[in-house]
């Protein structure tokens, strides 16, 4: 399905990919199916796709501007755009950025697959100069967990006039709050396990491009390596998609007030979130981002014997990892093997559509 009407994206995460013929199911329904019967151009789901993964590829790919090609998980989706890359590619990443991208691209590194660079994401000069001596520039913004911002506009128009790929993890942002592949970026990558999906019950990805040559590319990646997307899993994250726009304006509604109480709370040493002018790159966050998001983290004061107990204080929100669920949830994220470099008592929350004053007393009181 295509948008001649120019729905605007509430109305096309509803609309999009539905059955079109009278005496059809309003809703595609799960197609269980490995293969089909020979004589139409469908006749094996790995390498032809099911209905039911075209359905999400549908709804993102058009609420991303181009088309999508649906994937096992997140890091199946972030390890296709990197096959795509000719040996000895270099490739830039930012310095703070998710953990499985950053140890996918070393281990790569490692085996002389390509060459490896970070510089901060915030050094907006450094990305431009970078632009001309690199395959492919990998950008997170909102970052991973310190909710730090790239200049996606000046990045990806230096990365254009060079043909640099630029691929950006758009997990954080989401399409309702950042469009990529209109300001030029090569790639969208999205973990639907997240927002996307949004209840906490599977694991999927997604990579959104516009260039027809680099879908065709994907999707063979997709099914040489077999990354595809269970059934299940695409029909949930496709039913998941339809209320993302309600979700997430709860959830980033909550989000700023969250924000904006924890940074007044004598506990509290420092919160990040774009939505507060406290923020290093508010400005930034303002003129490029729908939203701020519905991703939190703040620094404790005291030491990480405090923050550990903060976690195990809470009730309504839960102590889990992973994020974008219609429940709140929060870690230390130096705690995870691998994170350590980050402040110890840095918090992620994410926050979820509860009512905001219960999760504020949750909250309130764990820090008591």
């Amino acid at each position: 399905m295509d948008n001649p009407r120019r729905l605007r994206p509430a109305s096309w995460l509803v609309a999009a990919g539905r059955p079109s013929r009278p005496g059809e199911p309003l809703n595609t329904p799960l197609v269980l199916a490995s293969n089909y019967l020979r004589g139409e151009a469908r006749a094996y789901a790995r390498s032809d796709g099911t209905p039911t993964w075209e359905v999400l590829e549908a709804i993102v790919g058009g609420l991303e501007g181009g088309q999508a090609v649906a994937f096992a998980s997140g890091m199946a989706a972030v390890a296709a755009v990197f096959e795509l890359l000719p040996q000895g590619a270099r490739v830039v990443l930012p310095e703070s950025c998710y953990q499985g991208v950053t140890n996918l691209a070393l281990a790569g590194a490692a085996r002389g697959r390509w060459r490896v660079r970070q510089i901060s994401l915030e050094d907006t000069e450094a990305w431009v100069k970078a632009a001309a001596e690199a395959e492919l520039l990998w950008l997170e913004t909102p970052s991973n967990p310190l909710l730090r911002l790239a200049d996606l506009e000046a990045i990806c128009a230096a990365a254009r006039l060079r043909g640099v790929w630029v691929a950006v993890d758009n997990t954080f942002a989401t399409p309702l709050n950042q469009q990529p592949l209109a300001l030029g970026a090569s790639f969208s990558v999205q973990s639907a396990t997240k927002l996307i999906g949004g209840h906490s019950d599977l694991l999927a990805g997604v990579v959104s491009v516009r260039d027809e040559a680099l879908l065709q590319a994907l999707r063979q990646v997709r099914e040489l390596n077999g990354a595809v997307p269970g059934a299940l899993e695409a029909f949930l994250a496709a039913r998941g998609a339809r209320t993302l726009a309600l979700r997430l304006e709860r959830a980033q509604h909550n989000a700023q007030v969250l924000a904006e109480r924890l940074e007044q709370h004598p506990r509290v040493a420092r919160v990040h979130y774009p939505g507060l002018p406290s923020h290093p790159q508010h400005a930034l966050a303002r003129r490029s981002l729908k939203g701020f998001g519905t991703i939190v983290a703040f620094e404790l004061r005291g030491g990480v014997e405090r923050a550990e107990a903060l976690c195990a204080r809470v009730q309504l929100i839960r102590h889990a990892t992973s994020l974008g669920g219609v429940e709140s949830s929060l870690e230390r994220r130096a705690a995870i093997p691998g994170q350590e470099h980050l402040p110890p008592t840095l918090i992620r929350l994410s926050v979820g559509i509860e009512d905001v004053e219960d999760l504020w007393a949750d909250l309130e009181a764990a820090l008591a």
